[in-house]
C-alpha cells in the first residue's frame, strides 16, 4: 500500500471551486480506497512564512493537507493523472502496511 499526502491552502482554486474539493472529488471518481481532508491550524511551506489563520486579524490561508492510500501503482497512476490538471502543492508518498480486519 501506498499513502500520498498533497499540502495545499485552504483557498487555492481550481478554475472556480475549491482545490480541495476538486481533489477529492478527484480521487472519488478515480475510486481511490480512502482519503482525508484535513485543516491544519498552523504551518509554513518553502517560503518559510508560518501561517497561522486562527489569531485575529489574521488573512492568512488555512493548511490544507489531503491524504489517501491505495495499491501503490494506482496511487502513483492518479498522482501522474492528477498532475496533468493540477501543478501547485507539493506532494509526498511513503509505503504503509495495512492491518484490515
Amino acid at each position: 500500500m501506498l499513502q500520498a499526502q498533497i499540502f495545499i491552502d485552504k483557498n487555492d482554486l481550481q478554475e472556480d471551486r475549491p482545490l480541495y474539493e476538486y481533489i477529492m472529488q478527484f480521487l472519488l471518481l478515480h475510486q481511490i480506497k480512502g482519503a482525508t481532508a484535513y485543516k491544519g491550524m498552523m504551518g509554513f511551506g518553502a517560503n518559510q512564512q508560518m501561517k497561522r489563520p486562527d489569531l485575529i486579524f489574521s488573512f492568512d490561508d488555512p493548511p490544507i493537507m489531503i491524504t489517501f492510500i491505495d495499491d501503490a501503482a494506482k496511487v502513483l497512476d492518479v498522482l501522474k493523472q492528477l498532475r496533468v490538471t493540477y501543478k501547485g502543492g507539493f506532494i509526498i508518498t511513503h509505503e504503509v502496511d495495512s492491518f484490515e480486519a
